[in-house]
């Protein structure tokens, strides 16, 4: 029997539970902790508290990616456009790294082990154009999200396949999702399908749902009345 393959998502996925619940948090400020001074050497940045496990958070559509037919396009304002498949994402140079994340809804977690693609080294293969300024993530089950080029060049930002030394699980962004770790982690999109280089910015999925365009965790950029 056939492996069932989910299909694309629509281009603007259903509000679910979580996207209600966000966008009134945005009309709340609920998570505004009144922006505490606090040296950037701090490792919790404002507002956060630590957790030992990683919660899961979606629009409430996890897809299931088979690896022989994942594929990842890279397309926009670039001079070397390609289309990698599995095996030759794996045949980029890995690295390992370890980085803590943060998420806008409070939780931080310290010392995650990724391995992956430096988006660096991704850079290097399709050379964008010198009008470039902006990348758009475009993920399969119709999420987006947006962010500035030197941010999505960042040296610690990853195309990351595993975390802790395991392959990365279907609800955590399997079998591949964006690392930002700098970034609040709404822009480190999961299931990761297409990556748009831009001569201009375009807001994404919860950025137009009142989310900052930005998402720095050091200057608490949570919502877009903060900018």
């Amino acid at each position: 029997m056939d492996e069932k393959i989910d299909p694309p998502a629509a281009d603007t996925p259903p509000d679910s539970k979580l996207t209600t619940t966000k966008q009134r948090w945005a009309r709340e400020g609920k998570f505004l902790t009144g922006r505490v001074a606090r040296p950037e050497s701090e490792r919790l940045p404002p507002g956060q508290h630590l957790v030992k496990d990683w919660p899961v958070l979606d629009l409430g559509i996890q897809p299931h990616i088979p690896l022989r037919v994942w594929k990842l396009d890279v397309f926009g304002a670039v001079e070397n456009p390609l289309v990698w498949d599995w095996e030759t994402f794996l045949a980029q140079p890995q690295t390992h790294l370890v980085t803590d994340i943060h998420c806008v809804t409070t939780w931080s977690r310290y010392d995650n082990g990724w391995d992956g693609v430096l988006t660096r080294d991704l850079l290097a293969l399709v050379m964008p154009k010198e009008e470039a300024s902006h990348v758009v993530l475009h993920s399969r089950d119709g999420y987006t999200t947006n962010m500035a080029l030197e941010d999505f060049a960042a040296e610690d930002a990853m195309l990351v396949h595993s975390w802790q030394g395991e392959p990365l699980t279907r609800e955590h962004g399997g079998p591949m999702r964006l690392l930002v770790p700098h970034l609040y982690f709404w822009k480190s999109a999961k299931w990761v399908q297409r990556i748009e280089f831009r001569t201009a910015d375009e807001r994404g999925f919860w950025e137009v749902r009142g989310y900052h365009n930005r998402a720095d965790p050091w200057k608490e950029e949570r919502y877009s009345d903060d900018e």
